[in-house]
């Protein structure tokens, strides 16, 4: 069902790989995700920086990068689709029936720091970066401010079952 590939390019914080592919699995299957094939780099803010510079032309690291290569979904979505039904409480999540492809790169130096910054674990961090980079491939976006409210109602609940409050929520 889900292929979670990890590769750890790093030398910033030990990460705890198998509980690194269950977040993913968990994001996955909470977003209703049909089939996923996901490659995880974690990579120093060097590298994140090289990477966003060359694809995204921005000059600068960042926190976490997702490349979508492949989607498809049997089903057509529609507005009708996202809107409450009688049958059911809230709208279906935005993976819902998608098989998706894709790649993640995430700082894991950015994690450490801005952990720090915000006074919590760095493992907090990097599973927020995680799910965050998740969130895009199934469709979520943060460019706007209501995006940006939708994208992080979805990571706290996501994040939930973890017993991880993000920092924004607190």
């Amino acid at each position: 069902m889900y292929s979670i590939h990890i590769a750890s390019e790093q030398n910033v914080l030990r990460v705890n790989r198998p509980r690194l592919v269950q977040l993913a699995e968990a994001t996955l299957a909470s977003e209703r995700v049909r089939a996923a094939d996901i490659s995880i780099a974690l990579v120093d803010d060097v590298r994140i920086h090289e990477i966003n510079r060359q694809f995204l032309g921005h000059d600068y690291p960042t926190d976490v990068i997702s490349f979508l290569l492949e989607s498809a979904s049997p089903v057509r979505r529609s507005a009708k689709n996202l809107k409450p039904q009688a049958s059911s409480p809230k709208p279906l999540p935005r993976g819902a029936g998608k098989t998706l492809g894709g790649e993640i790169i995430i700082s894991v130096e950015t994690a450490v720091s801005m952990a720090a910054d915000y006074g919590w674990r760095p493992v907090h961090e990097l599973s927020l970066y995680l799910v965050h980079g998740l969130l895009h491939l199934c469709g979520y976006d943060d460019l706007s401010p209501n995006e940006q409210r939708v994208m992080r109602k979805r990571e706290v609940e996501v994040l939930a079952p973890w017993k991880i409050v993000p920092h924004y929520a607190g």
